[in-house]
């Protein structure tokens, strides 16, 4: 199959671990930038990156990558990409989104025209047409231009690949799939341990740690744009990934996967969510305050999204939150916390809670505009588990 360079944004921060995931895919990386990683892979890449990734919000069909300085650069340099390689006589092609970073050219509007435009006559000039009835597929275009160096990529993918399907109630403020999943992957969590989300929502962070568990591939139950492109994707690239993602789960996996929150309400929509996942008998769910917070299990994980700022009304009532979650991590030190908040004095109301360790690590991440950090508490690692002895974990 024709070789392709494929683009697979996400949230700025989460490179290195959308990185990995490709590389297990097994494909070749070709550019890792702020917010995106671009690889090599052809048709079946398609198909498969599509469904199998869980930290990337699309995937891109790299056309071409070029600088430009004024409109006349971008209109001739659009104008010379051989688009009848990529859409055919009857394809429905726009410019659906169009960004700009310290560039000369900076007109959202003003760059979808004069790339439109541009294809228009580089296709009346191929197909020997002077109007396009753009009945057929849709081919999605979009176009970013940073310091000057445009980069064009056709949209695969369509509907966020964040929106898996499963989540049809959400709380307010909720974590992305794509960003849930990227936490859980940055953890060294396993399916064996034990994982608690005490600020649950409406489901997201404990329905994707039972997806990652089975090896559930996120983009099973959804449609995506290139399933119609018979010029590019074979059909059968989409029957072999969906196979492929079907044999590869796990069924039979352990899993320990608790959700808290003060809400029934909510909790009413992480259950019909975690049903709706195919997930629902693998994680329990209960209304329990994080003060609460109580197990048995001596190592495990604690992965959140605590509010900061949209459930809590006042600075004092944020820092006693954070304060009681740091009461929780001095009272289970052998268990490790990975907590994702914008909050601004999380780490100080932690300790002020009792909790003497230092994050292991922070990572920021943009959570969309907002900017947060991932403050990483590693707790003590469990003994060796022995063969002919299962440990209480």
């Amino acid at each position: 199959m024709k070789q392709y360079e494929l683009i697979a944004p996400c949230h700025f921060g989460m490179e290195a671990v959308l990185k990995r995931e490709i590389q297990n895919l097994g494909y070749e990386i070709s550019q890792v930038d702020n917010g995106k990683v671009t690889f090599f892979g052809d048709a079946a890449a398609i198909a498969r990156a599509n469904i199998f990734l869980r930290t990337t919000e699309r995937i891109l069909l790299k056309i071409d990558s070029f600088r430009a300085t004024s409109f006349d650069d971008l209109f001739e340099a659009v104008k010379a990409i051989p688009w009848a390689d990529y859409i055919p006589e009857d394809g429905k092609f726009w410019v659906t989104k169009a960004n700009s970073v310290s560039s000369k050219l900076f007109s959202p509007s003003d760059i979808q025209k004069i790339v439109k435009k541009a294809m228009v006559e580089k296709l009346k000039q191929t197909y020997h047409a002077d109007w396009f009835e753009e009945t057929g597929a849709s081919y999605p275009l979009r176009i970013s231009i940073v310091k000057d160096i445009v980069t064009i990529g056709l949209d695969t993918t369509g509907e966020s690949l964040h929106k898996r399907g499963y989540r049809k109630f959400t709380a307010p403020a909720p974590v992305t799939e794509t960003l849930a999943a990227a936490m859980i992957l940055l953890s060294p969590w396993h399916a064996d341990r034990m994982l608690i989300d005490p600020f649950c929502g409406s489901g997201t962070i404990p329905i994707e740690a039972a997806m990652i568990a089975l090896n559930m591939a996120p983009g099973m139950n959804r449609e995506f744009t290139a399933e119609s492109w018979k010029n590019l994707v074979p059909k059968k690239a989409w029957y072999d990934a969906i196979d492929e993602a079907e044999d590869a789960i796990r069924n039979d996996a352990e899993i320990h996967i608790q959700g808290y929150d003060i809400d029934d309400e909510v909790l009413k929509m992480a259950r019909a969510n975690a049903k709706l996942a195919g997930v629902d008998e693998y994680i329990h769910f209960q209304q329990r305050d994080v003060a609460d917070f109580n197990t048995p299990k001596k190592y495990g994980f604690v992965i959140s999204n605590p509010p900061y700022g949209e459930r809590l009304s006042t600075k004092e009532e944020m820092f006693d939150l954070y304060k009681t979650v740091g009461r929780v991590m001095s009272e289970n030190d052998t268990w490790s916390f990975f907590l994702l908040s914008g909050y601004e004095d999380a780490q100080k109301a932690v300790a002020a809670g009792g909790n003497r360790k230092k994050a292991t690590k922070n990572r920021k991440i943009y959570n969309g505009m907002m900017k947060t950090y991932l403050y990483q508490y590693m707790g003590e690692k469990p003994p060796v588990r022995r063969k002919d002895k299962k440990e209480n974990e």
